[in-house]
C-alpha cells in the first residue's frame, strides 16, 4: 500500500451506539431523507436518520428468513432487497413481492452486493462458491455480466454513467469498464486488505472500504491513492454519502471473523461510523420496476 506524505487523511467517528455482526451496503435515499443498509447474516434491513451531529439512528427494520445481501430503493419508496437467491419487492404497506430468482435453489452461493445503475436497473454479485455471478435485473429476468468471479462486491459508476467499477474481492481487485457494454480491466489491486464496497464522489474518485484493513481509500479514476479514512474497526465493509448535502460519507463496518483480542482491540466495531472528507458524493439513481 503506498501512502506517501502526500496523500490526505482523515479519521471517521463512530455514528451509532451499538454494532451489527455484517454491517454492509449503506444507501442514502434523498427524496425521504434517509439512510438505509442491512445486516447480512441476520437477514436485516435498517433505516436510519441521519443527525445533525452525523450520527445515525435506526428508526425501522425489515427482517427476512435468510441472509439480505443488499437493498435499494425505488422512486415511490419501495425497497428492492437481494435475498439469499431470490430479489423481492417490499412495498410501501409492507407487502412483499417476488421478483425473480438469482441462484438456483440450494445453491452453496447467496447474493452480496447490489447497486442501481444511472438509468435505474439494479445490479447484484454473489459469493460462496467456486464461479461467482454479476448480474443485471431487467425486463424480469437476469442478465448475467459476468460469470467468472471469486466473490463480487463494491459497484460504482462514474459521474456521466459511461464507466463502471467492480470488485473482486479474493483477487483484491477493482474493475473498470465502459458501460452499459464494454470490456472488463484491472483498474487497481489492493495489497493490504480485501477491497469491498465502493461508491464514486461528484469529481469522479472513488472511496473503497477495505475489509482487514480498517481503513477507506479514496482513488483517483486512474487508480491512484489519493487519500485515507482511517476508521477503527478492522472490517470496514462499504461506504457512501449522505446528507442533504452529500458529503457525509457513511462507513458500515463488521464483527464477522474477528477473534475476542480483536473486539477488544476494536470495541467500535460492526457500527456505523461517519466522516467528512472534503468532498461530495452523487445521488444514488432509483431503482425503476419498470425496466
Amino acid at each position: 500500500m503506498d501512502m506517501n506524505e502526500m496523500t490526505r487523511r482523515h479519521t471517521a467517528r463512530p455514528a451509532t451506539g451499538t454494532g451489527w455482526f455484517l454491517g454492509e451496503g449503506p444507501v442514502w435515499d434523498a427524496a425521504r431523507q434517509r439512510l438505509l443498509w442491512v445486516d447480512i447474516m441476520a437477514g436485516d434491513v435498517y433505516e436510519g436518520r441521519l443527525g445533525a451531529d452525523d450520527r445515525v439512528e435506526a428508526v425501522r427494520s425489515w427482517s427476512f428468513e435468510q441472509s439480505v445481501g443488499a437493498v435499494a430503493v425505488a422512486g415511490n419508496g419501495d425497497l428492492l432487497v437481494a435475498e439469499r437467491e431470490t430479489l423481492t419487492r417490499v412495498h410501501a404497506d409492507g407487502g412483499r413481492t417476488h421478483l425473480a430468482r438469482v441462484l438456483p435453489p440450494g445453491s452453496p452461493s447467496r447474493l452480496n452486493d447490489g447497486a442501481v445503475d444511472p438509468s435505474g436497473r439494479f445490479l447484484v454479485g454473489s459469493l460462496g462458491g467456486d464461479r461467482e455471478v454479476l448480474v443485471r435485473f431487467e425486463d424480469g429476468g437476469c442478465t448475467t455480466i459476468d460469470d467468472d468471479l471469486t466473490l463480487s462486491n463494491g459497484l460504482a459508476w462514474s459521474p456521466s454513467g459511461d464507466r463502471f467499477y467492480s470488485v473482486d474481492t479474493l483477487t483484491r481487485t477493482v474493475h473498470v469498464r465502459d458501460y452499459p457494454a464494454g470490456e472488463r480491466s484491472v483498474l487497481f489491486t489492493v495489497g493490504d486488505g480485501y477491497p469491498d464496497g465502493l461508491c464514486v464522489d461528484a469529481g469522479g474518485n472513488l472511496w473503497l472500504a477495505v475489509w482487514g484493513g480498517g481503513r477507506v481509500e479514496c482513488r483517483s479514476p486512474a487508480g491512484e491513492l489519493l487519500a485515507v479514512v482511517e476508521v477503527d474497526a478492522p472490517h470496514t465493509s462499504s461506504v457512501a454519502f449522505a446528507g442533504p448535502g452529500l458529503n457525509v460519507l457513511v462507513i458500515t463496518t463488521a464483527t464477522q471473523h474477528l477473534t475476542a483480542a480483536d473486539l477488544a482491540a476494536h470495541p467500535l466495531s460492526g457500527r456505523l461510523f461517519t466522516a467528512r472528507v472534503g468532498v461530495t458524493g452523487l445521488l444514488t439513481p432509483y431503482w425503476n420496476p419498470g425496466l
